[in-house]
């Protein structure tokens, strides 16, 4: 699997657009009515990556009819999609029939692999029944159970019910945290690691980073079942199963191991001080917390690349605020940890990666 993506939010920006790579802002009445009409060019982007049309096309120009016979679709169908498609740029036409862009050979080829740009665009697709009563649920202060639950940020639960969902969100999130993994190892200012406790860490990106540039380090990462089996899968794909163990753990209630020199906790949104004397306690004297996530802005927002994420979660839990790098040092603090800073990671050159902040404490 190429791994090249920097970073993921939850969201595919889609939208009008003077410059490509800029944000895009309705300019023109044009523009905003693209905008309104967003559903179906969004749908149709995301459903030629479930269904792998640009890779389908990526070698030679087809005909819409042999699209569709691959696809299993009628032609009558099939061509439009390819227009609709074709109209964002992402096809180029020919009188052979369509191919993959330069444009999307650059911004999708390029820069994740086919089961990454699926799972995103299915996780997408899934939260369409939310927003598109939007304007009656803005105001609706009892959402229907049916829906809360396929809210995207409902990960966890649906991760729980079907390990090859798990293995499909884990291996996306290995992915596209790799730039994150690499950074942070890079400007973490520590040395001499024994053992590491990676909380939440999924695949264990965050530690493999970790574990080659400290050779004598030693990792622990704490997940549900189903994702652990999937890290363990990934960790010998990269010879590092010797130095890393897999522990099913569901965190927020159990006891946490003991011994440990550092505790990693990112991109995970729990927090609370009965956690925090959790971490303190599994942390030998003078261990470190390392904490990232994209936090919250002083008017208690979350962080702009994070907006959509937010809606999503408001619906399902509508006086959830968005915690602030502030308001976690004083956790940290109440649960006994000292000197907590925060640190804001480099961006890495795309909206999705950008945000990140580093808080470090010492138990």
């Amino acid at each position: 699997m190429d791994a090249k993506i920097t970073g993921y939010d939850g969201q595919v920006p889609v939208g009008p657009s003077e410059k490509r790579g800029e944000p895009m802002y309705p300019s023109t009445p044009d523009d905003v009515f693209e905008l309104v009409d967003g559903y179906v060019v969004a749908a149709a982007t995301g459903a030629a990556m479930e269904r792998g049309l640009f890779w389908i096309l990526m070698d030679e120009p087809l005909p819409a009819a042999v699209v569709a016979d691959s696809l299993g679709m009628p032609v009558d169908r099939c061509r439009p999609w390819l227009e609709l498609v074709a109209g964002l740029g992402l096809l180029d036409r020919s009188a052979r029939g369509y191919v993959t862009s330069a444009t999307a050979r650059t911004t999708i080829l390029d820069t994740a692999s086919r089961e990454t740009w699926s799972f995103l665009a299915r996780e997408a697709r899934e939260s369409l029944a939310v927003v598109t009563d939007l304007a009656r649920r803005l105001s609706d202060p009892d959402v229907p159970s049916e829906i809360q639950h396929t809210v995207s940020t409902d990960y966890v639960t649906k991760m729980r019910e079907d390990p090859g969902r798990a293995e499909e969100f884990t291996r996306m999130l290995y992915e596209i945290h790799l730039p994150l993994a690499e950074e942070l190892a890079t400007t973490l200012p520590v040395s001499g690691l024994g053992r590491l406790l990676d909380v939440g860490g999924g695949s264990g990106v965050m530690s493999f980073a970790l574990l080659r540039r400290f050779p004598k380090l030693e990792a622990v990462v704490l997940d549900i079942s189903t994702v652990c089996a999937v890290g363990r899968q990934i960790a010998a794909e990269h010879h590092l199963q010797d130095r890393i163990d897999y522990q099913p753990c569901e965190f927020l209630e159990k006891d946490l191991p003991v011994g440990f020199d550092m505790i990693l906790y990112c991109d995970v949104s729990e927090y609370n001080e009965v956690l925090f004397d959790k971490f303190r306690s599994s942390l030998r004297p003078g261990g470190l917390v390392v904490i990232v996530n994209k936090f919250g802005t002083d008017a208690g927002l979350s962080h702009p690349s994070r907006a959509h994420r937010a809606l999503l979660r408001s619906l399902s839990e509508s006086h959830r605020r968005e915690l602030r790098a502030e308001d976690i040092e004083d956790m940290l603090r109440t649960a006994g940890f000292k000197d907590p800073s925060t640190f804001v990671l480099p961006d890495l050159k795309t909206r999705w990666s950008s945000g990140w902040s580093r808080i470090t404490a010492r138990s």
